[in-house]
């Protein structure tokens, strides 16, 4: 799929260590041919220390480089010697249009001391050490940035296309920044989003760029093979399989209310769209109507509203609306290890209910300062050993963002707030000037240590 992708003068590279790359290098020439095949650069990290193993240590990698076609981008790169040596100065022969060796007015050969080389296909670089305060982000599997500014310094040039399939904590969309490059990256991990995301940011001067999220793909594609192509029976199974690990009982003859648990009815969104307003009038309506019928009637009033994603603001309105029904509706996330076999397995999912923020707008003339006063987490959701270490309710907040002017379209991050080693308190309010007078949507979105994300819309008049 990568070789598809690629540009006809594109290149590939692809890092490994001792355990598969040889496994790697014979799919790699089926894929490209050999004849594609330009280098096996070995990465030797000096600074790795295994102490005493009973065979030589292991202190490198390789990364296998490919290309597409036979026109393809390489810059040689150089770097600093440890130690100058000295070599014969060679210049340029106009009458014989040769490289000589330079000479003075003697006919003597002139020699010089190189400081620098060609960089071979050995790459001596450090592994990230735990006391780096500047670029080691704690993330497993990050790489250091001076090797991926060689791979993209040596591959492509300013303003070429990057792509990173496997992101991580964001090093090469973060180094082809730098270098001036445009760049995609994906993973599939929230938290490997989050921190690139928040790494991107700590750019000077970062250029605009858009978090796309396209995991209902992957949900649509996971659903089918779990559950059969029939829609009806597939969509049965899908609602049962997440009743199962909430630990409900799923009911029958309902469409909005799909199953019980401790006298709350309980609702399983679809995979493939967020949960909205309407919905929400549907569950409410039938909720009514269950209230007081047959054997599966809630015997309290209350839902839980299990979903992927939720629309903007549904967490205060939907509340909202249900409490003026006198339902206490939850809104609960289904987490993404659901899709991981061995997390069901092993009974690691946990549920989280969605977070409320409190948000306080203060308008003067066409100044307009948000301030954060509260963000609440249901605590009965959180790990105890998070719980611990949360003394304010600030704490709970890694990132937040705002939208100043949002046309009910996607999130345009137009401003930011995070935490960093360094700068461990968050800045809790933000300030923006219109242009000119008029109603403006404001969307504040929020983005915990547990890695959900929440979402509240403040209506604003300027004047």
């Amino acid at each position: 799929m990568l070789r598809e992708l690629l540009a006809e003068d594109g290149s590939l590279f692809v890092h490994l260590d001792w355990h598969v790359a040889h496994y790697a290098k014979a799919v790699l020439d089926e894929v490209f041919g050999r004849d594609q095949f330009l280098n096996e650069i070995v990465w030797w990290y000096y600074n790795k220390f295994q102490g005493n193993v009973n065979r030589f240590a292991s202190n490198h990698d390789v990364v296998f480089w490919y290309r597409k076609g036979q026109d393809y981008t390489f810059e040689p790169q150089h770097e600093q010697r440890d130690t100058p040596v000295r070599q014969i100065k060679r210049v340029w022969d106009k009458k014989s249009g040769k490289i000589v060796n330079a000479k003075d007015s003697d006919g003597r050969v002139l020699y010089q001391d190189a400081t620098h080389r060609t960089v071979d296909d050995v790459w001596r670089m450090s592994m990230l050490q735990p006391a780096d305060t500047t670029e080691n982000l704690r993330y497993p599997t990050q790489k250091p940035e001076a090797l991926l500014a060689r791979v993209i310094a040596s591959a492509s040039r300013e303003g070429d296309l990057i792509l990173d399939c496997f992101c991580g904590s964001g090093t090469t969309a973060a180094v082809a920044e730098k270098l001036g490059r445009r760049w995609i990256t994906c993973d599939l991990g929230r938290f490997a989003i989050h921190t690139t995301r928040k790494r991107l940011l700590g750019i000077p001067d970062v250029r605009p760029f858009v978090v796309q999220n396209l995991g209902k793909y992957e949900r649509q594609a996971w659903q089918a093979a779990e559950f059969g192509a029939a829609s009806e029976a597939q969509v049965t199974a899908y609602r049962r399989f997440i009743l199962d690990l909430y630990r409900a009982r799923a009911v029958e003859g309902r469409v909005w209310l799909h199953g019980i648990r401790s006298g709350r009815m309980v609702h399983v969104g679809g995979v493939d769209a967020p949960v909205t307003m309407a919905d929400v009038t549907s569950i409410v309506a039938e909720f009514r109507r269950a209230t007081g019928t047959g054997k599966d009637a809630p015997t309290r009033s209350g839902v839980d509203l299990l979903g992927w994603d939720f629309a903007f603001e549904l967490n205060e309105t939907a509340r909202q609306q249900a409490g003026a029904a006198g339902i206490d509706l939850r809104l609960v996330r289904i987490p993404r290890e659901v899709l991981e076999p061995k997390a069901v397995e092993q009974g690691d999912i946990r549920f989280y209910e969605l977070a409320a923020l409190s948000v306080k707008p203060k308008v003067k003339g066409r100044q307009v300062t948000l301030e954060l006063t509260d963000f609440v987490v249901n605590p009965d959701d959180v790990p105890a050993e998070v719980q611990k270490a949360i003394t304010h309710w600030e704490q709970w907040i890694d990132y937040w963002a705002v939208d100043w002017n949002n046309g009910g379209d996607a999130f345009h991050n137009e401003w930011q707030a995070y935490r960093t080693r360094k700068h461990k308190a968050l800045e809790k309010q933000a300030s923006h000037g219109y242009d000119a007078p008029g109603a403006y949507r404001i969307v504040v979105k929020v983005i915990d240590i547990l890695g959900n994300d929440t979402t509240r819309v403040v209506p604003v008049e300027v004047r």
